[in-house]
């Protein structure tokens, strides 16, 4: 166990545990070089030993670190210190999407949207990669203050193309989301990716999961045999085109899924455009279940038709049959009966020897051809941070890699416009000879600093942002200055100086403006404002006046209809009574406000 304190590779200082997973364990802790906070998930120590997992742990760090993305959690750096294998990421500071779910239940279809389209963004750029997540669920998903979404855990992500012999075909995700294909003991492709979002979308919109059991193979089963329940019989005003892509993402056959995350999320794009709000419901092209039981049925009924024996024709026999012909009919059926048993053996035999010359061929591959596939020597990658395109392209190149031809562009303040910030795979990290690298070249400080945007109109900012290509989140928050307009900017994340980069999420806060109704129009009685204004903490005072009104409805209000609810404030409410005196009751005070009424 490592503890507090603890200094891994003489950099990274542990600060806390903050989580732990059946494959390793997860540290906060402090990059002493360059002064931030990360997340060192560190391989159990018991697995340490077995070759199998740290290779599976080394996998996880090799295929998350090509990933650059906003929606996906950054792999900074991997290694070994005095036999602990460990991955050092950045640290996230928010929420699961599964506690978020249990805290609010359903999310609004535009949340869902949202978070969706983050998720297949994100997702997009590993299936281009060839790289398979494989355990999409809420609990991998981390959620921002600001509303910016994280994939986390690439722990058992796979490249397509990879030829290490380790436990790929196994289930490893959890059951509620698992594709009916790995349930059925199958390799996972692009499309068992999306079938784990579109579960993960259903359980977003309707706040529960699709199918349920006591035990993991009763789920399992579900997945494969029962259809998903219709969304729009639980959620009947949700579009229509909403459900066909959950239809879409979660058929049982893979065939009939979105290829890959980019194609989902481009039909997110429009999804609530309307012209498809009211589509037609899919229809998938093929067959969703196929009877395996049924097909091997008739093929076991047409291969006992083949193999049944001829009838005997039937000869003329006197009514006098002799013992002698009774014998020689009951040996030829013998010798019939025995020929379809030494058939249906000689048949078992021949399966017999096919299954143990393919388990000799597997356990040859296994011992002989595999480890020779994947022992092939593996080079580390030069850290070129610095250089200019031409000599990282040479530097690459001497050391036995090959180059991409196109370049990502990114923002740097430290970096010089068209010098390498860094490559995909990073630096140092090992690959074998011939592996692909792409250079990520600087276009300088291309960062957008971030003004005071207080007491500014929100709408304004907003537009000015996002057409510089940030991304703004408006959220409501409660204030006690009464003088505090609608559409006032109230304060900012992050804050004003701070600088943002195309894509980046900025939150601006506004007022929570609550409006009061008309409590005069004849249905509410004192105790009724009193629990419509529990909410806002208002305090409600009693004012009786004789009226001809019905006695306790309220005639009059200190604060006018349409003025602002501020939390914390007091009203005078004017309740109608009875005159007991029997005089004339005085004239019933107007609605219109506190100027009018003077009961401010």
């Amino acid at each position: 166990m490592i503890m507090k304190g603890q200094k891994i590779s003489d950099r990274y200082q542990i600060i806390k545990a903050i989580g732990e997973g059946g494959m390793a364990n997860v540290y906060l802790a402090y990059d002493t070089i360059l002064d931030r906070n990360v997340a060192v998930k560190v391989l159990r120590g018991d697995l340490a030993g077995d070759e199998k997992f740290v290779r599976r742990f080394q996998r996880e760090a090799l295929s998350a670190s090509s990933l650059t993305h906003p929606n996906i959690v950054e792999v900074y750096d991997v290694g070994e210190d005095n036999g602990q294998y460990y991955i050092v990421m950045e640290y996230v500071e928010g929420k699961h999407l599964k506690n978020l779910i249990k805290k609010r239940g359903k999310l609004t279809t535009s949340e869902v949207i949202d978070i969706m389209l983050q998720i297949t963004d994100g997702m997009s750029v590993a299936h281009d990669s060839y790289i398979i997540h494989r355990d999409i669920k809420p609990q991998n998903i981390m959620i921002l203050e600001n509303g910016l979404v994280k994939i986390m855990d690439f722990g058992i992500a796979m490249a397509m193309n990879s030829t290490q012999l380790t436990q790929t075909n196994s289930v490893m995700g959890s059951v509620h989301y698992l594709p009916p294909e790995q349930a059925n003991g199958k390799g996972s492709t692009l499309q068992s990716d999306i079938y784990s979002m579109g579960i993960v979308m259903y359980e977003l919109l309707t706040g529960s999961l699709p199918y349920k059991g006591d035990n993991a193979v009763e789920i399992a089963l579900k997945h494969l045999k029962e259809p998903l329940p219709s969304i729009r019989e639980i959620l009947p005003n949700i579009p229509q085109s909403i459900e066909n892509i959950i239809i879409k993402a979660t058929a049982k056959n893979p065939k009939n899924r979105y290829a890959d995350a980019r194609e989902m999320h481009n039909d997110l794009l429009t999804c609530l455009d309307e012209d498809r709000i009211h589509e037609e419901k899919i229809k998938l092209p093929y067959p969703e279940v196929l009877d395996e039981k049924l097909k091997m049925m008739k093929k076991v009924a047409v291969e006992e038709k083949k193999e049944e024996p001829k009838k005997m024709e039937k000869k003329p026999v006197k009514k006098e049959k002799s013992k002698t012909a009774e014998k020689e009919k009951d040996e030829v059926i013998s010798k019939q009966i025995t020929k379809n048993d030494l058939k249906k053996q000689n048949k078992f035999l021949i399966a017999l020897a096919s299954i143990f010359t393919f388990l000799v061929v597997a356990i040859t591959a296994v011992v002989i051809l595999i480890p020779a596939l994947t022992t092939s020597k593996e080079l580390l990658i030069p850290d070129v941070t610095g250089y200019s395109v031409e000599d990282a392209i040479t530097t690459l190149q001497n050391a036995g890699f090959k180059v991409a031809s196109e370049q990502e562009k990114t923002s740097s303040e430290e970096i010089d416009v068209g010098k390498v910030v860094k490559t995909s795979p990073l630096a140092n990290m090992k690959r074998t000879k011939g592996t692909e690298v792409k250079l990520i070249v600087s276009e300088g400080d291309t960062k957008i600093t971030l003004e005071d945007y207080k007491g500014k109109n929100y709408l304004e900012i907003k537009g000015k942002l996002e057409a510089l290509g940030v991304q703004v989140l408006v959220e409501k928050k409660e204030t006690t200055n009464e003088k505090d307009e609608e559409n006032i900017v109230l304060d900012q994340k992050p804050a004003a100086g701070e600088k943002v980069t195309v894509g980046d999420y900025v939150t601006l806060y506004i007022p929570n403006v609550d409006k009061y109704p008309d409590f005069t129009t004849g249905t509410y009685t004192y105790e009724d404002v009193v629990e419509y204004l529990k909410k806002y903490e208002v305090t409600v005072i009693k004012n009786e006046q004789v009226s001809s009104k019905k006695e306790g409805i309220v005639i009059g209000q200190s604060r006018a209809k349409g003025s602002r609810i501020v939390n914390g404030t007091s009203i005078t409410i004017t309740v109608a009574k009875k005159d007991s005196s029997g005089t004339t009751p005085e004239p019933e005070p107007s609605s219109g406000g506190c100027e009018e009424t003077g009961l401010c």
